[in-house]
């Protein structure tokens, strides 16, 4: 029988709503949803306080979740990933992870103005105070230089979704 599931994932600038979007979908598919925010504050809580310490340890993580992830997929069940593909390099990532596991995907990039993500930043500093160290604007241009939207000639099968201020 042919695998039919599905590796949900997503590009998109810090605050566009990676995070709620994916939580929504795991819901409404009931599929397994796995966040790198998660994962990285059980593993290594308050050892990230700047965007290189995200980075070293946020690439810990991915060896150890490949593996599970493409198991899960094997078995026929969805998963969302909670992950950015906010570069071509992390996007590499994930098309190890469906070549392995020759899995269907779908990278749901969410474009979104960057007045819209400091919005969202922002109110996310209020519900969630552990992260206001973190969620700040100068880290948001900090890391949005380094942001490149996800092209067609990657080889993904996109989903856009255009997030504007009105």
């Amino acid at each position: 029988m042919e695998n039919v599931a599905t590796r949900y994932f997503y590009a998109g600038k810090m605050g566009a709503g990676k995070s709620t979007h994916s939580l929504q979908l795991a819901k409404e598919l009931k599929a397994v949803h796995i966040s790198e925010d998660e994962w990285l504050a059980a593993l290594y809580p308050d050892q990230i306080s700047n965007f290189e310490e995200y980075l070293k340890l946020a690439s810990r993580i991915k060896p150890l979740l490949s593996k599970h992830i493409q198991q899960i997929l094997t078995a026929g069940t969805d998963v969302v990933l909670d992950f950015p593909a906010n570069t071509r390099q992390q996007r590499e990532w994930f098309k190890q992870l469906f070549d392995h596991a020759q899995a269907k995907h779908q990278l749901i990039y969410i474009d979104a103005d960057n007045e819209v993500c400091l919005e969202q930043i922002k109110h996310r500093r209020i519900e969630q105070p552990a992260r206001a160290k973190f969620d700040t604007e100068a880290m948001f241009q900090h890391v949005t230089q380094y942001f490149e939207a996800p092209q067609p000639q990657e080889g993904f099968l996109i989903k856009t979704i255009r997030k504007e201020s009105h």
